[in-house]
């Protein structure tokens, strides 16, 4: 899951080599789960660990907006899956320029930057999506893993190994960033069989159909990845090495749409915008921001509605970020005629702030238009709090928790306004929420730890000992299932 394959194998290369043969090829057909493949709580619980770690790694996006849309338009397609699914659906975005897709246990799906910065249709990037969630729901991933593990293993065993040292204390940044490393390389190992890649095509099509993509974007997504494969031959990486494409797989799928009646599908403002934000954070040199530039300038000349909006918004937000908030302002102004989504009213709030405006009311209005996305959301919150609020934002921030419980991110602002008005005792229990959430239950143990000693209140002290327990016999179940999964 690291910038390229060669990157991923140099990564997994700290713990093993990247020669270890891939697994035998023609998994058996499958139709519900069967003995050769991890438990679903043993894949959960692997998927769990290896997030908690790579989060750690410097391509991991954290982005709420994003991490929302992608999410929401993975369980999406997954809600109407052929068979029903034994994992939740999570993917996240990566910041890497190539065109790549991975799944890992679990149910989680990583998506390269690139990859939807490539994507001309929200259909082309749903394809890919229902691509990988068909390998979900077959349990590829999970059998082809139980096979590595009775067979050589070594990179298997190799990652439970740093999964079981991070549950131990003993794991650093590096040994994260290995991991991480390691749970993509897997992938890249397991090398699905053409069966298996066939079994995921066509999971992928229904689903596609089914939520209301245009199933076309499943041939003009084999088609563009099938000529980066062609313009990278030789380079290593790319989805075309973890998904063997060929003519065979492309003849399949274009006579089965070829029966269905046509359905077309106008493209959401979430995708153009998001897409245009993780092309953004995938530039890093100057070359880079240079073709961003030139690419949002013909957008923003020759698209229309919300496609222009977001090429827009990806001008004013450039000019933001050099300083001339004047250019961002105009940008922004022509964005808002031409479209709207929850990251114009973002850039605007940021625009106040750079410009000493009234950035709160920016962000109270924002979060009147906008009461669904957590991008927003948090905007608000930081503005409450830059206006030395946090009464108000410990309200606000304990309703957000509500209504999104899976999503931890609120919980550090809370503890920091908790902190600021006094409630310490709330202030570290909102911490070990966030690393509970994230998956570092250990720190989520040694917070708790902390709030007990400062609270006095014993009905308090008994609650949070209870949690303690329940953490810790948790850390005592991931340790018991890794372990057996190791040997």
């Amino acid at each position: 899951m690291r910038r390229t394959a060669r990157t991923l194998c140099l990564a997994a290369a700290l713990a093993v080599p990247c020669t270890l043969p891939a697994q035998p090829t023609g998994l058996p057909s499958m139709g519900a789960a069967s003995g050769d493949a991890l438990s679903p709580p043993v894949e959960r619980l692997l998927g769990d660990a290896i997030m908690e770690q790579g989060r750690h790694d410097p391509t991991y996006i954290a982005d709420l907006d994003i991490n929302q849309y992608l999410t929401g338009l993975g369980r999406s397609l997954a809600a109407h899956a052929p068979q029903a699914l034994e994992q939740r659906i999570t993917v996240f975005p990566v910041r890497d320029p190539q065109i790549n897709a991975f799944a890992m246990p679990g149910g989680y799906i990583g998506i390269n930057s690139g990859l939807v910065v490539a994507a001309q249709s929200e259909s082309e990037l749903a394809a890919v999506l229902a691509h990988e969630i068909g390998h979900v729901m077959q349990r590829h991933i999970a059998r082809g893993i139980s096979q590595q593990s009775q067979g050589t293993g070594i990179l298997v065993a190799s990652m439970v190994g740093a999964l079981l040292a991070a549950l131990a204390g003993q794991g650093d940044l590096a040994m994260g960033v290995a991991t991480f490393g390691q749970a993509a390389a897997i992938d890249r190992q397991l090398g699905f069989s053409r069966s298996a890649e066939q079994e995921a095509d066509r999971a992928g099509l229904q689903m596609m159909r089914r939520a209301g993509f245009d199933p076309r974007g499943m041939i003009e997504m084999f088609r563009r990845l099938m000529n980066a494969s062609r313009l990278n031959e030789g380079q290593g990486g790319g989805y075309a090495s973890t998904h063997p494409l060929s003519i065979q797989r492309m003849s399949d799928i274009e006579n089965r749409v070829r029966e269905l009646a046509p359905q077309a599908h106008a493209d959401s403002a979430d995708f153009w915008f998001s897409r245009v934000r993780l092309g953004l954070i995938q530039s890093r040199s100057n070359a880079d921001r240079q073709r961003m530039v030139l690419n949002l300038r013909a957008d923003a000349t020759q698209a229309t509605g919300v496609r222009r909006a977001a090429a827009l918004y990806g001008l004013a937000w450039l000019d933001w970020q050099a300083k001339d908030t004047a250019a961002a302002g105009r940008q922004l102004a022509e964005a808002r005629q031409a479209g709207a989504a929850p990251l114009l009213d973002v850039l605007a709030i940021q625009l106040e702030r750079a410009q000493g405006g009234d950035a709160l009311e920016a962000a109270a209005a924002a979060w009147r238009r906008w009461p669904r996305s957590q991008g927003v959301a948090m905007a608000y919150a930081q503005a409450l709090q830059a206006a030395g609020r946090d009464a108000e934002v410990v309200d606000f921030l304990q309703d957000r928790v509500r209504q999104w419980p899976a999503v931890p991110d609120f919980q550090k602002p809370l503890a920091d306004s908790l902190e600021r008005i006094g409630r310490k005792v709330e202030a570290r229990e909102a911490m070990a929420r966030y690393h509970e959430g994230t998956g570092a239950l250990a720190t989520a143990v040694e917070l708790l730890q902390q709030a007990r000693t400062l609270s006095t209140d014993f009905y308090e002290q008994s609650r949070i000992d209870t949690r303690i327990r329940g953490l810790r016999e948790e850390l005592d179940t991931r340790r018991a299932l890794l372990e057996r999964f190791k040997s």
